[in-house]
Order: structure tokens, then C-alpha cells, then sequence
């Protein structure tokens, strides 16, 4: 019978991939199939996460739902066909999650502040709770100031991604 407190032997590392900016280019509320462009390298920095044996999560704010511009069923196909493109070079994406909430959104039921927006760590923290993430062997790599804050405040390491090789990121915490 485990003790509390010990580590299920499948529990393991985790990188959480923000999206537009660091795996997909971020050219403004980005969500048809047609307009997505990879990051040079950033499908191979999945797969490479894939053969280390962490899981991969993706974790983006999607206000573009809220406003008014798209709505989740966009997200989901466009999540299934980054999904897609991933599987044809043996990689994949363990979890998508995204955040559809905006304060000053337009469309009901998304108008409001939530826990799950970055900088808030819902997203992160919903996943570490489903998913046998150990907290202390995973890493966010955001490309903005509230992608590091809702990863300091989900309790696992951060990077800032300033573009270059996506695959230099991915190394486990220190």
C-alpha cells in the first residue's frame, strides 16, 4: 500500500509549452488551421520531449473567444491539427488546455476573471492535479511575463523564450 507522500513510479516530469509565441508564431489571435506557422524547431522540441519520457502540455490564454473573434470549436481543430502535424514526425502533445476568459470580453459566459488566465496557475495546476506530474521535474517555457508568473505560482520552474532553437529550452530544472 503506497504512504503518503510517495512518488507513484509513473510520476514524472512535465514541460508546459505556452503556444502562440513559442511553439506556433503569434501574429494576433491566431486560430485557423490555415494560419498556423511552427517556431523553427519547435516540433522537434516536442519529440524530444516525448523520447526523454516527460509529458508535454500546452497551456494558452485564448481571449480570442471571449471577444468575440473565435470560438472553442476553432481551438479544438486547431489543437487536433497542431496534434496532427506532431504525430507525422513521431511527437505529440500529452494535453491541450486553454483559457477561454477575458475580463473585458464581449460573449457571455467568458466575461469574467478567472483562476485560470496566466499569470494565474489554474491551467498548470489542474493538469499537475489530473496527470502524475512531478512538480519538481517540470518546466514552463512562456514567451511572456504571465507565462513565468503562473508557472512560479503553480510551485515548478519557468523560462522565458526569446526565440532561437526551441529544442535549448527543454532540458529538465536544475
Amino acid at each position: 500500500m503506497p504512504v503518503p507522500g510517495d512518488v507513484p513510479p509513473e510520476t514524472r516530469g512535465a514541460v508546459f509549452f505556452d503556444r502562440d509565441g513559442v511553439l506556433n508564431e503569434d501574429h494576433g489571435y491566431v486560430h485557423r488551421i490555415e494560419d498556423l506557422r511552427w517556431i523553427p524547431g519547435a516540433r522537434e522540441a516536442v519529440r524530444t520531449v516525448n523520447l526523454s519520457g516527460r509529458f508535454v502540455f500546452v497551456v494558452t490564454n485564448q481571449a480570442g473567444i471571449a471577444k468575440g473573434l473565435y470560438d472553442e470549436a476553432a481551438v479544438h481543430a486547431f489543437h487536433a491539427e497542431m496534434q496532427h502535424q506532431l504525430l507525422a514526425i513521431g511527437a505529440r502533445v500529452d494535453a491541450f488546455v486553454h483559457c477561454p476568459h477575458h475580463p473585458q470580453g464581449l460573449i457571455d459566459p467568458y466575461i469574467r476573471a478567472c483562476s485560470c488566465r496566466k499569470p494565474e496557475p489554474g491551467m498548470i495546476l489542474g493538469l499537475l492535479q489530473s496527470w502524475p506530474v512531478l512538480p519538481a521535474a517540470s518546466v514552463l517555457i512562456g514567451d511572456r511575463d504571465s507565462d513565468i508568473a503562473a508557472a512560479r505560482a503553480a510551485g515548478i520552474a519557468a523560462r522565458l523564450y526569446r526565440g532561437g532553437d526551441l529544442r535549448d529550452y527543454v532540458h529538465p530544472p536544475a
